[in-house]
């Protein structure tokens, strides 16, 4: 059965008959041409019958009627005159249908609908039916909340309590990671049907700025929302690029380092210059941006009077900054100061100022896009940001994603290094560190050929998929070299995908399949789950309204007390299931981290070496500078175009290299899968069986089950979150350890300060790496137990409290909601039933 049959027998209110029309193989085409005879066969009963007949008939007469008002007028008198052959002549009355598709096909590309455009008008036949469930339960609920007693006991209190904690907005978030130009705004722009939303090329996009693409659903306007840093950090930041310029121009400094570095090669003296020529441009850019060329005769305190900001009134006193437009293109066009940056290759009159340096992240709503409805794509800078606050949310942000875009040109995507550094880079804080399954290498700008005049158009096609193949077999080849990033995923979570997003939308040289644009969007669909989020909500709302109708029955009280003797035994049971995994794997990360300690102790002044004396031979000036940035973000520097420099993750390499297995075992990503062994998803008080064991509290029992089922979501989602803050605690702790001396080495300038900043951290380390390693050990595992307990302490007093809502409290002054049960069970079941089909 098709998702067309499934949702109209549903919104019919036919459900009983849904296996009725699986069982006949009744597909949307057949249901279309159902007659009489087979009406009857499959709806005996004559007063569903009739209704159906009716539906089905006024269903017909729609469908007929839209496919007239989409035609021209032309088409539409042609279209009518077949519709008069069809009353004459039978054989020739589907015609119009094909004709019209005909027309889709010839028509012009710019004429056509957007892949958005045509869903909005005719959202897929499921969400649309389940949001129409969706919406009924609700309305249910909301009129059974109201009819609950006022008084506050302690079960009215929960009723209501539950009723408003039904509804939850869960979100997806997708990570797109790419240099400028590698044709991430076009993507975008493409998958989710929005040509001019996202500006491409005429402004170089900025580098930091976090910009989150996602639905408006309250409104036909584009909207964006603006937030920016603190002008705290800004002040933080003017000082700190004052002093990095002062430092950098001191020729004391320069001798110095001349000196100090006369073993390092003239090849990476290269490299590193380049390193303390971006960081001195990157401060020199951002100030440029926001002042022009007024900062270079000014101090810090000057920089921060408000006149400077009067066209951005909302950033001295922290507010957001909300646009509201008509249209993609327009919106686009008054958001470009805030995350584009003209100041070195525009031209344009129209814009002074460029104020994204100012902008820590920026929310664009599109008007009622169902691809983005539980999806936020989130346009990431490549590897963190320099801005504490920036790099804070960016580090949140790659965390959370359950789905990563790493977006290149496909003419060398193998080869292009910033991609496979960021994937690099990112994957311990994507992967063990957050909550990505999947990774996507999406290979931009397929159709690109050169001396494509010079081949047929089959011949060009050929040649762009003989490409397409050749570009996924090296990408994998390569991701399978990344042995970093196969400690926290399989090559399983990887895909490639070679697309075009010019040919999606012109279709000139290849088909939208061929560009694979679509298999992104069906994937976006998935995320979106909107069966997912209807289920969710009809059970809970099925589980609360038994509880309401089954408080009532004082005739059981018996029943209950044996009941609960046997649910008390089954959690008592089940919790010592859960309680022995958990020790085991606790046991396995304390002879993990053991190791670790001592490989950290033995190879810390080694590691440390590695960043603080990064080259062997040759002559070399500028790392002073370099070293000043890392202590003054507390162990962390990330250099414009380049790799972050973390000397915390350095020292802590050896420790989260120790778990990172095990890790990957003990709290996977992937749905399927659940933390410790999944032995949270099979935790059950076996209320199945109990129902049939003690019929006459049924009611009870399916509330204690969806409950059930909900805790261990929430749990689920709890764990998935927390085992973040547990993975990250090491590279955390060791960097509050090395907090002193980054503090003493800042204080030191003038000739000699490079040597001194590094004897500071060098003898810090030294004199710590007995205690350092070991406490990050024990934080760890005090975490780890902390979870433990948890975990059992929630399992217990949830369903403790259940049992005791549920079979030891009488609700005599409850509503009966016996016809608003039945209403809600019988969706419930449909989505059930859905559920197991779709499986």
């Amino acid at each position: 059965m098709d998702d067309f049959v499934w949702n109209k027998l549903t919104e019919w209110g036919l459900t009983e008959f849904i296996q009725k029309f699986q069982d006949e193989g009744v597909d949307e085409e057949s249901f279309l041409c159902l007659d009489d005879d087979d009406i009857v066969k499959l709806i005996p009963m004559v007063g569903p019958r009739a209704k159906f007949k009716r539906r089905l008939k006024l269903l017909k007469e729609n469908t007929m009627n839209q496919e007239t008002a989409d035609l021209s007028p032309q088409c539409q008198q042609e279209h009518e005159g077949a519709a008069g052959s069809a009353q004459a002549s039978p054989s020739t009355s589907n015609t119009s249908g094909r004709g019209k598709r005909k027309l889709d096909l010839q028509g012009e590309p710019s004429k056509r609908q957007s892949p958005t455009t045509k869903q909005r008008r005719g959202t897929t036949p499921a969400s649309h039916q389940e949001g129409i469930i969706l919406s009924d339960v609700k309305k249910i609920m909301s009129c059974v909340q109201r009819k609950l007693p006022k008084q506050d006991n302690k079960l009215n209190k929960f009723l209501k309590d539950t009723i408003s904690d039904l509804e939850t907005d869960k979100r997806e978030l997708v990570g797109v990671f790419g240099k400028t130009g590698a044709g991430k705004s076009s993507l975008i722009n493409a998958i989710i049907g929005e040509k001019n939303l996202l500006p491409s090329g005429a402004l170089r996009a900025c580098t930091s700025v976090i910009i989150k693409v996602e639905a408006n659903m309250h409104s036909t306007k584009y909207e964006a929302e603006i937030e920016f840093i603190t002008k705290e950090d800004w002040q933080e930041e003017l000082w700190s690029s004052f002093n990095f310029f002062n430092d950098n121009a001191d020729p004391e400094n320069d001798q110095e380092n001349d000196q100090e570095n006369d073993q390092e090669n003239d090849q990476e003296d290269d490299q590193e210059d380049d390193q303390v020529v971006d960081s001195d441009d990157d401060a020199a850019e951002k100030l440029s941006a926001v002042y022009g060329e007024e900062w270079k005769d000014k101090s810090p305190e000057n920089l921060m009077e408000g006149k400077y900001f009067k066209e951005v009134p909302e950033f001295l006193p922290s507010k957001k900054k909300t646009l509201k437009c008509e249209s993609a293109e327009e919106l686009s066009a008054k958001l470009a100061k805030y995350t584009r940056n003209g100041s070195i290759d525009s031209d344009s009159e129209e814009v002074k100022r460029w104020y994204w340096p100012l902008v820590k992240c920026v929310t664009v709503r599109v008007p009622r896009n169902d691809l983005l409805q539980h999806v936020t794509l989130v346009d990431l800078p490549g590897n963190g940001d320099r801005n504490k606050s920036r790099d804070k949310m960016w580090k949140e942000f790659v965390g959370s994603c359950s789905t990563v875009w790493i977006v290149t040109e496909i003419n060398r995507a193998a080869a292009e290094k910033e991609a496979w550094d960021i994937l690099e880079s990112a994957s311990s804080l994507m992967g063990n560190g957050g909550e990505c399954q999947q990774i996507h290498f999406i290979c931009t700008k397929s159709d690109h050929f050169g001396d494509s005049d010079d081949y047929s158009a089959a011949a060009v096609r050929a040649l762009i998929s003989k490409r397409n193949m050749r570009a996924k077999e090296e990408v994998t080849k390569e991701f399978r070299k990344l042995h970093k990033v196969k400690k926290h995923f399989s090559e399983d979570c990887f895909k490639v995908f070679t697309v075009s997003s010019k040919e999606f939308l012109k279709k000139k040289r290849l088909t939208p399949e061929e560009t694979e644009l679509p298999k992104l969007q069906e994937f976006l669909r998935g995320l979106n789950d909107s069966h997912s989020e209807t289920l969710n909500y009809v059970s809970g709302a099925h589980g609360i309204l038994s509880l309401i109708q089954g408080a009532s029955c004082r005739d059981v009280a018996g029943r209950k007390a044996d009941v609960c003797k046997d649910l008390e035994e089954n959690m008592r049971r089940e919790l010592d299931k859960v309680t022995k995994p958990m020790e085991k794997a606790y046991k396995t990360f304390e002879e993990c981290l053991s190791e670790g300690v001592e490989k950290s102790k033995r190879s810390c002044q080694r590691d440390l070496k590695s960043v603080l004396y990064p080259f062997q031979k040759g002559k070399k000036r500028g790392f002073y500078g370099i070293l000043k940035c890392v202590v003054e973000n507390n162990g962390t520097h990330k250099p414009k175009n380049r790799k972050q420099i973390n000397l915390n993750a350095k020292l802590a390499s050896h420790l989260t290299d120790s778990i990172d297995e095990e890790f990957k075992k003990t709290f996977p990503n992937q749905s399927k899968c659940g933390p410790f062994n999944g032995v949270i998803g099979t935790f059950s008080l076996d209320t199945k069986r109990l129902i049939e064991k003690y019929k006459d509290v049924e009611l009870q029992l399916i509330f204690l089950q969806t409950e059930e089922e909900k805790m261990k979501t929430t749990l689920n989602n709890k764990i998935r979150k927390t085992k973040k803050t547990i993975y990250r605690s090491l590279t955390e702790t060791i960097g509050e350890t090395m907090k002193e001396c980054y503090q003493t080495a800042r204080g030191f300038k003038g000739p000699g300060s490079l040597k001194k900043m590094r004897s500071a951290i060098e003898d810090h380390v030294d004199y710590s790496k007995d205690t350092m390693f070991e406490q990050a050990r024990d934080v760890m595992l005090s975490q780890l137990t902390d979870l433990k307990e948890y975990i059992l302490k929630t399992l217990e007093d949830t369903l403790q409290k259940s049992i005791e809502l549920s079979l030891k409290i009488d609700g005599d002054s409850l509503p009966d909601v016996k016809e608003e049960l039945a209403e809600v069970k019988k969706h419930y079941e449909a989505l059930q039933m859905k559920k197991t089909n779709v499986a």
